[in-house]
């Protein structure tokens, strides 16, 4: 039974809310068509795929409840059982990591919850990073600032659930909480301080979307989802499309919830030490926050994770060929003569060489790379290869040339015609590829499943020097650990463009910096380069 005082509290925020609103909700209103229509079309693609999954569970906790607990949770893809009769729990303001292999369903599992083919109360607003915002006349941060039209759902909610018997309960006090964090005054200087740590300085936030490429829109869109808050807010890869400087940014913003949580279960735990024995009130508070401190502690607790078997890369070992392999000298270029990204280049890469491009996005790393392989020409000065250096480069965009119609198998005897069957089975099986997996078409394999045929096929050609462009891309943990172990104990020369921090400091011996038209090499580590982008940023 909900008490007066309870009722009025509510009748009180729900004045306060209407207060609030007065001309922001044709503000919102108008900017909604815009901003929603990258929603629709993720959804659309979503839709497609429901067919290929089916997902079943039961809602186990209160339906007004802050957590989330789900009994019986199966997950199925194309006919094969990725999680059977499990229970999935997600309790209010925790933060959560999905681990597992590639293939394991992580991707598969956050879309299921995006979609809400789960049991998920309704006045929980769900947001699934999936893509880049829509390329459009709105400016970076309007586009950002426009998804304020979750303020006029969460009144009309919040009216909804006032006017319930109970006055709203628990979901209503949530539901407050959410409007008081998207306090309009505030929401320009929110937007851009957001937008900065991600790359856009004042003068990229007043371009139009359209003016950006996929990565920089893909940006904005992690922004907006940062910006809106939502109770429940699903990232899958969030960094792949962030350099170090903004991967540094959002490691510390996210670092803020955790701190002040440590600060809330210090404070606790005092409390409950100096006042658990006093007086009948003191002793009661205490027992409170000893419940609170024992219901988050259970909510971040995991159990330990055994691994099956421990995954491999190998590379051939190709051998030497006398320096110098790959010479700049003197190397200009540009897209356009009056645009140009590197003036008077002139360095050296040889077969023993471990190098990490580093700089921020438009620098020109990938470029660099280009100018490498010969894909591209300088505009003055030569880029020398030895006669006999066989170069391979990985990038994203090789899993386009992937037929996702073929099983991998078939895709490298193709590739390589005249290789028994059993060479190429093992070619794949290098990078942990085996079995159905093998077989099965392409189009029912994950991305990070995806990428190891792009790097066994790479591979099969014994490369001398490999030049990878941000090779992590929907890779998990141990396939990353065996990529750097199989890189560590290859003998030819490396050219690495990555913003994952831990798989630089296990290859890299060398950290070059790509900025102000310069190749700079960083005397220093990784780390060192970390800190630095730290206190450059005032972190």
């Amino acid at each position: 039974m909900v008490s007066d005082a309870s009722k009025k509290k509510a009748a009180q925020k729900k004045a306060a809310a209407a207060a609030k609103r007065g001309a922001k909700s044709s503000a919102a209103a108008s900017s909604s068509s815009a901003s929603s229509a990258a929603d629709k079309a993720a959804n659309g693609i979503a839709a497609l795929n429901l067919s290929d999954r089916t997902c079943t569970g039961v809602l186990a906790s209160h339906p007004l409840s802050r957590d989330i607990h789900i009994e019986s949770l199966s997950l199925t893809f194309h006919g094969h059982d990725l999680i059977v009769d499990s229970e999935l729990e997600l309790n209010y303001g925790r933060r959560y990591g999905l681990l597992g292999l590639n293939g394991c369903g992580k991707s598969t599992l956050l879309t299921a919850i995006g979609c809400r083919e789960l049991p998920i109360p309704e006045h929980m607003d769900i947001h699934h990073l999936t893509r880049e915002i829509e390329a459009s006349d709105m400016s970076a941060l309007q586009a950002v600032i426009c998804c304020d039209e979750e303020r006029v759902k969460l009144e009309k909610e919040a009216e909804i659930l006032a006017a319930q018997d109970d006055g709203g309960g628990e979901a209503l006090d949530l539901v407050y909480e959410r409007l008081e964090a998207m306090d309009a005054s505030t929401a320009e200087k929110r937007a851009a301080e957001i937008l900065f740590g991600l790359g856009f300085d004042k003068q990229m936030q007043a371009k139009p979307t359209r003016d950006f490429s996929g990565g920089w829109r893909m940006r904005i869109a992690l922004a907006r989802a940062l910006f809106m808050n939502p109770t429940i807010l699903l990232l899958d890869e969030p960094t792949n499309h962030l350099d170090l400087e903004a991967c540094v940014w959002l490691e510390e913003n996210q670092m803020k919830q955790y701190k002040w949580e440590q600060e809330q279960i210090a404070n606790m735990k005092e409390y409950i030490a100096r006042f658990g024995h006093g007086s009948a009130k003191l002793a009661r508070q205490a027992q409170s926050k000893e419940k609170t401190l024992a219901k988050m502690e259970r909510g971040g607790l995991a159990e330990k994770v055994v691994n099956d078997r421990i995954l491999v890369f190998r590379f051939t070992d190709v051998g030497k060929l006398p320096p110098p392999v790959l010479q700049f000298a003197d190397v200009t270029f540009g897209y356009t003569p009056d645009n140009l990204i590197y003036k008077n280049l002139d360095f050296g890469v040889d077969l023993d060489s471990r190098v990490a491009l580093v700089g921020p996005n438009g620098a020109g790393k990938s470029t660099l790379l280009k100018l490498m392989t010969g894909d591209l020409s300088p505009l003055d000065g030569m880029v020398r290869r030895h006669n006999h250096l066989r170069i391979a480069q990985f990038h994203q965009h090789l899993t386009e040339k992937l037929d996702l119609d073929m099983p991998a198998l078939q895709y490298m005897m193709r590739e390589y015609p005249g290789n028994e069957e059993e060479k190429m089975r093992a070619a794949i099986g290098k990078f942990g590829l085996s079995g159905k997996a093998q077989v099965m078409p392409m189009k029912n394999l994950s991305d990070g499943q995806k990428a190891r045929v792009i790097f066994a096929w790479l591979a099969f050609r014994q490369p001398q020097m490999l030049l990878l462009d941000e090779p992590t891309n929907h890779l998990d943990i141990e396939t990353i650990d065996s990529l750097a172990e199989a890189l560590k104990e290859w003998d030819g020369g490396l050219v690495l463009v990555s913003h994952d921090f831990r798989l630089i400091n296990q290859v890299a011996q060398e950290i070059w910096v790509c900025e102000n038209q310069a190749v700079t090499r960083w005397e220093g580590d990784i780390m060192d380069f970390k800190q630095h982008l730290k206190k450059r940023a005032g972190l």
